[in-house]
Formats: C-alpha cells, structure tokens, sequence
C-alpha cells in the first residue's frame, strides 16, 4: 500500500529526540512524495512498481523536492492566507533539509527490506542487499513501537509544558 503510516512511525521518534532539527512534517512530505510513484504505477497497472525515486539517488531528488516545495509554500503564504497547522512556517531550512533526508533514506531502506521489485543502488547496481534482512512482521512492529514511543514523549512533553515540539 503506498503512503503507509508505518512510514511515519521513526519519524516521530527522530523528532522527539533532535525537536529544534528534524522536521517531523518534512519527513512525512518526503515519504508520502516518494509513494506517489508506486501509486501512479499501480493505477496505471505498470510493473514494477517501485522505480526511480526509490533509489538512494531517487531518494535524494525528493529531498530537494521537499525543500523547494517549503520554499514555495513559505514564499506563497507571504501573499496569501495559509493556515500554520503544526507551525511550519517557523521551520528553518535545515529542520526541513534534515526532516527531508531521514524521511526519504530512511523510506528507502524499510522498503528495501519490504519490497522485492526494489533496485535501491542503481543505476550502480541492480542489487538490492537489504531485501528480507529481517522478517516484515518484525519491520511492521519495529515501525510502530517507534511511533508509539514518540507519540508518547511528544503528549508527554506537551502535558508537562516543555516546548520545543
């Protein structure tokens, strides 16, 4: 399934532990970003499904995506009214850079360890070294326990008034 919250679950816990550097939203942009190619070829019932963008150099194109889209979204809401949901327009370039690149590298490896149409290292090899290094229950529940974990600093953080969320 493209777009899987799974996906999101270490981004939250990278960002309850580095808060004032890791963009939590810019880690979840750069994967759903990531998805929309799977998607498009599953709508389109092209094989493989996972091509260029999840590839380590595919990965980093989004990253750069990623913040040329949160320029423009910053540049944009300047001349119209843009909600500040989750306070992104306080976010500083290298929040957003490193949000970006644990989002998409981090995409990269869980679904080389996941999905068998995967190349993650071309066009320099067509290899892919992590596919089944653990088993993808163990994935699965690794993802959530780390989403459980920051979900649970983050409320906690909150509930006792520290900011820097």
């Amino acid at each position: 399934m493209p777009i899987t919250p799974f996906h999101f679950g270490p981004g939250a816990a990278l960002h309850t532990i580095a808060p004032k550097r890791v963009s939590f939203i810019a880690f979840c942009t750069a994967n759903v970003l990531i998805d929309v190619e799977p998607l498009y070829y599953m709508r389109t019932e092209q094989f493989p499904l996972h091509r260029f963008f999840h590839t380590y150099l595919g990965a980093t194109l989004i990253v750069l995506l990623t913040v040329v889209l949160f320029i423009a979204a910053r540049a944009i809401a300047n001349h119209i009214r843009l909600p500040n949901l989750f306070g992104w327009r306080e976010l500083g370039m290298a929040n957003v850079t490193i949000g970006a690149a644990l989002g998409s590298f981090t995409h990269i490896v869980f679904d080389s360890i996941m999905h068998s149409d995967i190349m993650p290292l071309a066009p320099f090899s067509n290899s892919n070294p992590l596919l089944r290094a653990i088993p993808l229950d163990t994935l699965h529940w690794l993802c959530v326990l780390a989403g459980a974990i920051g979900i649970t600093i983050l409320l906690s953080r909150k509930l006792l008034g520290k900011a820097d969320t």
